[in-house]
């Protein structure tokens, strides 16, 4: 049994990146409350994202830090929810590779078809 890359995207990516754009809404003086709303998900989650107990597998290369940066002022600036850059971001980590680092990872080998460079870490 496998996961499409997809879900990988679903399971991991996408958990990793609102993990990394809480912390930098932290930074900029939001409150748990607000990060969640924003990012359209529980304050429990955002709990558990500072608290390093979820989202954990994935860590992002320095070069991305920058993008999250970019991309939580984006959102504080316009005032609006995330999904936008959150797609900007999942786009990217596409673009790296990222989705098929992880899929090799989860997935045990069992898809030969991509040929990712691990430029990223994955835990």
């Amino acid at each position: 049994m496998y996961s499409l890359p997809q879900e990988i995207e679903v399971w991991y990516i996408i958990p990793a990146i609102r993990r990394e754009l809480a912390k930098v809404l932290l930074k900029h003086k939001l409150k748990q409350k607000e990060i969640a709303k924003i990012l359209g998900i529980t304050e429990a989650a955002i709990s558990q994202y500072l608290h390093k107990k979820r989202a954990q597998e994935i860590k992002f290369p320095k070069s991305m830090k920058k993008e999250f940066e970019i991309a939580a002022k984006a959102i504080i600036k316009n005032n609006k929810k995330a999904v936008s850059e959150i797609l900007k971001l999942l786009n990217l980590t596409k673009k790296q590779g990222l989705a098929c680092c992880v899929c090799k990872k989860y997935n045990k080998g069992i898809l030969k078809i991509c040929s990712a460079k691990p430029i990223m870490e994955i835990r």
